[in-house]
């Protein structure tokens, strides 16, 4: 039986590393995290780490998680 495929749009979180590069995690998928020396890298390096994720996750028949429900927001403050 062939596996029907389906495209999720993960929302990801880069954040510039205080020793240079960038730190960039996957909020859908917690403890899903990877980094690299530029933005494209770091993009690139998440996408195979939630890619690996899933993989583990399908092996494990857990279910996937619903991208759509995942919002990026930001908030002002003043202090």
């Amino acid at each position: 039986m062939k596996r029907v495929r389906k495209v999720l749009d993960f929302k990801v979180f880069l954040e510039a590393d205080s020793t240079g590069g960038y730190v960039v995690s996957c909020p859908s998928l917690p403890g899903c995290f990877s980094q690299g020396d530029t933005v494209e890298e770091a993009v690139e390096n998440i996408k195979k780490a939630i890619e690996l994720c899933l993989e583990d996750m399908i092996e494990r028949k857990e279910r996937l998680p619903d991208t759509a429900r995942t919002f990026v927001s930001s908030v002002v403050v003043t202090v």
